[in-house]
This record gives structure tokens, C-alpha cells and sequence, in this order.
């Protein structure tokens, strides 16, 4: 039998409010009855898309990123807005980064993006029959589309050019679905 693991709150406090996240300070009763404190970076959730075309290559992304200092190659992503389900944003998000718009969205996976310390969880999508559907970029961003066979990125991961967590278990998921064929009618 497993262990009730639960952290009770005993006091919350806001300590800082952005335009994306949130910080707060939660005291928290453990289990074994000892107090400690908890810093939580609240963000809304988002989804991942892996665009796959018909000739089998996967659109990625390629956006500088000032936490890590260095321009990444990622998988298309984005927020998920206000009264938007995680399909809607995934559509969305296709059109804004990479151009396309998916006849077929099938979702792979679901993960917590650092349940350490962060809130957000994010929706993972295979996105087939793409056609071209643009809509203009959010303001704040910069990004080139550069296509890829799918199991070229395996290597690309392993040279690490591809090195942020979410495109690299999205694109392993896609992997698993596709399966070795290559075809994502399966």
C-alpha cells in the first residue's frame, strides 16, 4: 500500500506577477508533520506539436531562447489561451510557427515540464496532412521552419542540436506511433 504523500498548505503568498508566470511561496505541512516551504512558478498550460509532411520529415523550429543564450531547434509550441482547448491551441500554434494547418491531430502524451517547481503542464500532438495556413507570428518571436526526416532527429538529439525536453520526448513518442515504416497511417 502506497503512502499518502500529500503536502498540506498552510500559507500561500504571491511574490511576483508577470505577463506568463506567476511566483509563489507556499509553506506546507509534510507528511512526517515537519514544515517547509515550497516556491511554485505558476504558468498556463501548452501544448507541443510534432508536424509531420507526407514525404515523412517533421517541421521544427528554430527560435532564439534568452534563458539558455542560444538559438534552439524545438518542436513547434505554444500556450494554451483562455478558453481555448489544447486542440484549438495546437491549430493555432501550427499556423504561427510553421505555417501549416494539420487535417489529422492524434494526441501522443501529456507531461508535467518541471513539476519541482512549475505548474504547466503540456499536451503532446502528432500533426498529419499539413497543408500550408499561415497566421501571422506573436509579436515577441522569431522563427525559421526547417524540415527534417523524422529518425534524423534521433541523431540530432544525440549531436545535441536538439536539447530541450519537450521536443525530445515528443519526438521519441512520434517515433513509437509511427513505428518503423516511417508512415503515419499506421
Amino acid at each position: 500500500m502506497e503512502r499518502d504523500l500529500t503536502e498540506t498548505t498552510i500559507e500561500s503568498a504571491t511574490h511576483y506577477e508577470g505577463t506568463i508566470l506567476r511566483l509563489r511561496k507556499d509553506q506546507v505541512r509534510m507528511p512526517n508533520g515537519r514544515l517547509t516551504v515550497r516556491e511554485v512558478v505558476e504558468h498556463s498550460d501548452s501544448v507541443c506539436m510534432v508536424p509531420i509532411d507526407s514525404e515523412g520529415n517533421v517541421l521544427l523550429v528554430r527560435q532564439y531562447r534568452k534563458p539558455t543564450e542560444s538559438a534552439l531547434l524545438e518542436v513547434p509550441a505554444g500556450g494554451i489561451e483562455e478558453g481555448e482547448s489544447p486542440e484549438e491551441a495546437a491549430m493555432r500554434e501550427l499556423q504561427e510557427e510553421v505555417s501549416h494547418i494539420a487535417e489529422s491531430l492524434r494526441p501522443l502524451a501529456g507531461f508535467w515540464l518541471a513539476p519541482g517547481w512549475c505548474d504547466e503542464y503540456m499536451y503532446v500532438f502528432l500533426a498529419t496532412g499539413l497543408r500550408p495556413s499561415e497566421l501571422e507570428q506573436d509579436y515577441d518571436e522569431m522563427v525559421e521552419t526547417r524540415r527534417v526526416p523524422l529518425y534524423d532527429t534521433l541523431e540530432l538529439i544525440e549531436k545535441g542540436e536538439i536539447q530541450d525536453a519537450k521536443s525530445i520526448a515528443s519526438l521519441l513518442q512520434a517515433m513509437r506511433v509511427v513505428g518503423s515504416t516511417g508512415s503515419v497511417d499506421n
